[in-house]
């Protein structure tokens, strides 16, 4: 499992939340062994928590004068398609297992849809 301290040893709320994105960008991150894989992707996660602007003007996204608005921009601007792509593509090399989870053998479907059960 990736931890937050691997990621970023100043701000590690930040590195958590970049962690919770990625999990999502990538389900199955934390599957990844020891070894170059695993190096490949805290890599890429620390350039983007590097990428993540400081709070303040830089993190301002649009600003409107009467209506008296501020728009941030969020953390997960911070992951750019090379970063979604490169997360997903080690992912996807690591041997799936079973699913997870309880799957109903009965299905409403069955009736509408009758070709059987996959095997």
């Amino acid at each position: 499992m990736i931890t937050p301290q691997e990621i970023s040893t100043t701000d590690v709320d930040l590195a958590r939340r970049i962690l919770v994105l990625a999990r999502f960008i990538a389900p199955g991150i934390d599957l990844i062994p020891e070894g170059e894989d695993r190096l490949t992707v805290i890599a890429i996660l620390k350039n983007v928590v590097a990428e993540v602007p400081a709070p303040g003007a830089r993190r301002v996204s649009s600003r409107s004068r009467n209506g008296t608005s501020i728009s941030y921009r969020d953390i997960g601007g911070a992951f750019s398609d090379d970063d979604r792509l490169s997360l997903r593509s080690l992912v996807a090399s690591v041997p799936a297992g079973l699913p997870i989870g309880s799957f109903p053998a009965a299905r409403p479907i069955a009736r509408e849809w009758a070709e059987g059960e996959y095997s």
